[in-house]
């Protein structure tokens, strides 16, 4: 028990340090230098079921002072008003064109496949992909673009504010900046080319218009579910640049308005991100809960005489020390990205529900039950093998 909570404890504390170093380092989106150079950007909206965002969204780009734009919406197959507010969102200002998207054809999913048919039709020398939930401050775009040429990015992912309003929110989403930035070491990943060392949120993404040509553009992951993610990696793969910069002063977005609908958005994304690879998923998950349990277990343990007395001083020590680290760890995270700073106290659950959505995402992708937005979800063939 001892030398377990030693690893715990020596576990925790590199999380904290990557932690610390990422918030360090991490670049501003609107600290950069401003760019004297202004290429076309196409900015493309893939829309399917989005009527109570899509109009919030697209008034914010078209108030961009970027002053060389066009902004392609494209509606896929949807069952509610997102076709008519697109269009009447383009008949009102001729910098926007909105399109019907065509049939989803078998192996694709629809969101890579919609991002694919506007990509086709976009003219410019850059491609920012926005999802449907996001709002952009004016000065976004042209700081993005500054970034990207900045960083001598050729994808440049910028991390939005993750709003989580209800408590079954903020129980889920915090989850996704925590796996990120306690786990990656930014540094290390923005110069190693491994693509396993990648990290990326689909709610942004800026491609120079020739990388995402040569990486087969979403053609190349159109089965992949995780698209963002798998487009980061075919980046790295191509011995291309990829960046991630801290957008949240500019960009925001609600991905989720309650507990259920972030349990599905994060059943969906969980095992694809391990490129489908169940062993990967199954013991890291396991091992992130053994971490936030083991400490505060321990200590109950003692606290109540459940434990031999010569379990003694170093046992307790080492699991105070250990759930201490742990906490500040959440902490961290949590004033970095926006959350209330006592919901470290609940990091156990948190990460509870994390193993849950994990087994949740496996399960339903293996049983064929896994949905998003009425279709349904396969696992692509082969995808696993690529990044070996």
């Amino acid at each position: 028990m001892v030398g377990l909570l030693g690893g715990i404890g020596l576990f925790l504390l590199t999380q904290l340090a990557i932690a610390t170093i990422n918030r360090l380092t991490l670049h501003k989106l609107d600290l950069h230098p401003p760019s004297t150079k202004f290429p076309l950007v196409s900015i493309l909206v893939p829309a399917r079921n989005e009527q109570d965002e899509i109009e919030g969204c697209v008034r914010s780009l078209l108030t961009q002072d970027y002053p060389h734009f066009e902004l392609l919406a494209l509606d896929d197959d949807s069952q509610d008003q997102t076709s008519a507010i697109l269009a009447r969102l383009a008949d009102a200002d001729p910098r926007m064109t909105a399109y019907s998207g065509k049939p989803l054809p078998a192996g694709w999913i629809g969101k890579s496949w919609a991002c694919a048919q506007l990509a086709e039709l976009a003219q410019g020398e850059l491609l920012l992909f926005a999802d449907a939930d996001t709002r952009h401050d004016p000065g976004t775009l042209r700081a993005a673009v500054a970034a990207l040429q900045r960083e001598d990015a050729d994808l440049l992912v910028v991390w939005p504010r993750l709003v989580a309003r209800s408590l079954g929110e903020q129980l889920v989403v915090p989850l996704i900046p925590w796996s990120v930035f306690s786990l990656l070491s930014l540094p290390l990943a923005q110069r190693l080319r491994s693509p396993a060392l990648s990290a990326a949120i689909g709610q942004y993404l800026l491609f120079r218009t020739a990388a995402y040509r040569a990486i087969g553009g979403h053609l190349a992951i159109r089965g992949h579910a995780a698209e963002d993610l798998a487009l980061a990696r075919q980046v790295k793969r191509a011995g291309l640049r990829w960046r991630l910069v801290d957008g949240q002063r500019l960009l925001s977005t609600r991905m989720y308005t309650d507990f259920r609908a972030a349990w599905a958005g994060l059943s969906k994304n969980l095992y694809p991100a391990f490129d489908y690879r169940p062993l990967p998923l199954i013991l890291a998950w396991s091992w992130l809960n053994l971490t936030a349990w083991a400490p505060p277990l321990a200590l109950l343990g003692w606290r109540l005489g459940w434990l031999p007395p010569e379990a003694g001083t170093a046992m307790t020590a080492l699991a105070a020390a250990a759930a201490g680290i742990g906490l500040l760890l959440w902490i961290l995270i949590l004033r970095q990205f926006g959350y209330p700073a006592w919901l470290a106290m609940l990091h156990p659950l948190i990460l509870l529900i994390g193993l849950a959505l994990a087994a949740n995402s496996l399960w339903s992708t293996h049983t064929g039950r896994a949905h998003w937005k009425g279709r349904p979800l396969t696992t692509p063939i082969g995808v696993a093998a690529n990044d070996r």
